[in-house]
């Protein structure tokens, strides 16, 4: 399984971006999708992750603000992200989750949010 996740940058407080994760590769058996990041220092924290249908889950810190949704036919899950933070800032990586027990992750992509 692979991943590609694009759209970092650098913003405003306020401001909005969008990321894409396209998966490609053994997608079968795909069970999670999700969104992780990991600022400086810090442990590498979940975001939002979807687990099909209209399960999506979200850390609390970005309920409201950050919206994942997941695009079947193109294999293609989005973070849409608006009313950034400074504290939003970091690398955000994508990945998935494999029955039984495999995960894998994109190459992350940087979000800055100045003030």
């Amino acid at each position: 399984v692979q991943l590609q996740a694009f759209g970092g940058g650098l913003v405003p407080a306020g401001g909005s971006l969008r990321l894409s994760c396209t998966l490609s590769g053994s997608i079968a058996n795909i069970n999670f999708v999700g969104w992780y990041r990991q600022a400086p220092g810090n442990q590498r924290e979940l975001v939002a992750g979807f687990t099909g249908g209209d399960n999506t889950i979200y850390a609390d810190s970005v309920k409201g603000r950050f919206t994942m949704s997941y695009d079947n036919a193109k294999k293609t899950a989005y973070l849409q992200m608006n009313s950034l933070l400074p504290e939003d800032t970091g690398v955000y990586y994508c990945n998935a989750k494999k029955v039984p027990n495999a995960h894998y992750w994109g190459q992350g992509t940087l979000v800055t949010v100045f003030s």
